[in-house]
């Protein structure tokens, strides 16, 4: 009975870890030019849930969406475990992954050019609570963002 709860709880293990690193997300990309909404748990933040939990304030830039965009593209280079999936003319999507167990978070930006902002919304793939990681990884892209 031991060896097979073993077995039932590694071969869970291995199917989070796994699709943390590998899976693809259904859950990103633009609905009628607005980013998917968060789900229920704590591990996402996005600019566009005004009046919850995940609201965070989106990116407001000056010049044109293609230097935003730009600037943004050298942040996510320069990041350690970063990597641009899709980069088109008003969006990004990027995973970053976690230093131990490599879960994968997805981070996106949507260039609004007529509010010259940048919404953004980054959402872990698995689990239920991030201890604040996407929120912070927000804010230090944000931070990085705004320097000159």
């Amino acid at each position: 009975m031991r060896n097979k709860i073993s077995g039932i709880l590694f071969t869970a293990m291995a199917g989070i870890i796994v699709c943390s690193t590998g899976c693809g997300n259904s859950n990103v990309g633009l609905d009628n030019d607005k980013l998917k909404p968060c789900p229920n748990s704590p591990n996402c933040v996005s600019s566009m849930s005004e009046g919850s939990s995940h609201y965070i304030e989106p990116f407001k830039y000056e010049g044109t969406p293609q230097e935003a965009m730009k600037k943004l593209l050298l942040i996510i280079g320069s990041t350690s475990r970063a990597q641009v999936i899709v980069s088109e003319n008003n969006y990004i999507h990027a995973e970053f992954k976690s230093m131990v167990f490599r879960f994968v978070d997805d981070v996106e930006f949507y260039f609004d050019d007529q509010a010259a902002v940048i919404h953004v919304r980054s959402a872990s793939r698995v689990g239920y609570s991030d201890f604040g990681a996407n929120r912070k990884r927000i804010e230090k892209i944000w931070k990085q963002f705004s320097q000159e």
